[in-house]
């Protein structure tokens, strides 16, 4: 009878831990958050519900980790945990591909974790001089406070570009701005041909062309350049990976959005007549929200209407 016993605990014991194991390799994949894109090389999905709605990507190279967007904070320490489950190697860098919120408002969690920020000078000097007074504006938002986290400005700023390299894997940060912000830069690795894109590529609706250093035409050129590397896989700011297909429809969208805004200035239209005339219902994902559409051609109108 004890001998029963005992095999009979042995194969809860063998079960658990095969079960254990099975939750830990399905947490990669199941609930479908956490996708690797090849050896070392990672990216999470949003979970808008839990107000965390951009893309956060980690490159495991020899002996260190690579962030890529800092999210939230909730969504660093989301993100944090799930990297855990990858990697327990020291993060060494954060790169910000921008300074928006959803992308560079969770610097501190990653610092905390022994990281150190990086992005562009233009990127650290729109931190600095936006987020500051934007941090201690929307420092208590209920649920999602930013009180217990506090604001970090990137650390380290690069030109025009910086290169991580341990010798196996080269990570090349790319400044790209003006486009999206003034600071906008990319993420790409050659050898595996990824581009992390931050939100100068986006695969939905989660748009934002309302920043006041936004650079609209210039956004155009920046994607007819990225569509000309060697790419194969896109992981854009929002939205579901992609290719170079991606950005040539992002780009078709944001073109077609810009002349049809330009077109209405030059017939002498105001900003409510062209936003209610726009149609970019075509391009798809990026056009589908009419709502945000009219948001959008406001945005442009004000811009072009300065020139």
């Amino acid at each position: 009878m004890i001998g029963d016993d005992m095999k009979r605990a042995a194969a809860v014991l063998v079960f658990s831990l095969l079960l254990v194991a099975a939750f830990r390799h399905e947490g990669l994949s199941q609930p479908n958050l956490v996708h690797q894109l090849a050896p070392g090389v990672y990216y999470r999905e949003p979970e808008p519900e839990k107000r965390i709605i951009a893309n956060t990507s980690w490159i495991v190279f020899r002996d260190y980790v690579v962030v890529i967007d800092a999210n939230y904070p909730w969504g660093a320490r989301a993100v944090l945990n799930d990297l855990r489950q990858t990697s327990n190697l020291p993060i060494r860098f954060i790169f910000d591909t921008h300074y928006h919120a959803d992308h560079a408002y969770g610097n501190s969690v990653w610092v905390d974790a022994g990281a150190t920020i990086v992005c562009s000078e233009e990127c650290t000097a729109e931190s600095r001089a936006k987020n500051t007074p934007g941090w201690a504006k929307n420092a208590e938002t209920g649920e999602y406070s930013l009180k217990p986290y506090r604001l970090e400005h990137p650390q380290i700023s690069f030109r025009d570009k910086m290169v991580v390299d341990d010798g196996a894997r080269r990570l090349e940060l790319l400044r790209i701005g003006p486009a999206h912000t003034r600071g906008d830069s990319v993420a790409y690795l050659p050898k595996e041909r990824i581009l992390f894109t931050g939100d100068v590529v986006v695969n939905s609706t989660l748009h934002n062309l309302s920043d006041a250093d936004a650079d609209h035409d210039n956004w155009v050129r920046v994607l007819d350049d990225l569509a000309q590397r060697d790419i194969t896989t896109v992981v854009p700011g929002h939205g579901a990976i992609g290719s170079v297909d991606t950005i040539r429809g992002d780009r078709a969208f944001l073109a077609d959005l810009i002349n049809q805004v330009r077109a209405g200035i030059a017939s002498g239209k105001t900003a409510d007549q062209v936003a209610e005339s726009v149609d970019v219902s075509q391009h798809k994902p990026w056009g589908t929200d009419s709502a945000k559409n009219k948001v959008f051609a406001r945005a442009v109108y004000a811009k072009l209407a300065k020139k």
